[in-house]
């Protein structure tokens, strides 16, 4: 499916998966499998913007997915986000939806909102939120309606 449909029936917290359709080359061609890498991986869908217009320049709509973290110790050194137009030409696949009655962490309300944590269930969310520490953090539930499966793994597409 494309970016534009992720951004139009992928719900926050989906897995997605993106590709640029080449096979992956051999591990021993290092350069070419790390470039391969960059455009063919996976993550968490945890932000979408709508377009914007700032002064004369207009930004396009966008989704960012979290790649992943690095760090050790329990310390997360670097997080790894990749943020992807609507127009791009890479292919995607959503490969896991999030869980009906999960309880989405968010930052803040409204529609700029990102998705900072994926609970089990309200008391998962509640405690992980004693620990990190988000002021105007919002609660949302996961429902059936928005994880429709037919749409979201592209039959319908």
């Amino acid at each position: 499916m494309s970016a534009q449909l992720i951004f139009d029936l992928a719900p926050l917290g989906s897995i997605v998966r993106y590709s640029d359709g080449t096979p992956r080359p051999p591990v021993r061609h290092r350069k070419k499998l790390s470039a391969w890498e960059e455009r063919n991986s996976s993550g968490r869908l945890i932000r979408k913007q709508a377009e914007a217009r700032i002064g004369n320049m207009l930004i396009g709509a966008r989704c960012t997915l979290h790649a992943g973290d690095y760090g050790g110790g329990g310390v997360i050194v670097l997080r790894v986000h990749r943020t992807f137009s609507v127009d791009s030409a890479l292919k995607f696949v959503v490969t896991e939806r999030p869980k009906v009655g999960s309880i989405r962490v968010l930052d803040r309300s409204g529609e700029d909102a990102v998705l900072v944590y994926l609970a089990c269930h309200r008391a998962d969310a509640l405690e992980w939120l004693t620990r990190h520490g988000y002021p105007i953090a919002v609660l949302e539930e996961v429902t059936a309606d928005e994880v429709g499966s037919d749409v979201i793994e592209g039959r319908a597409a």
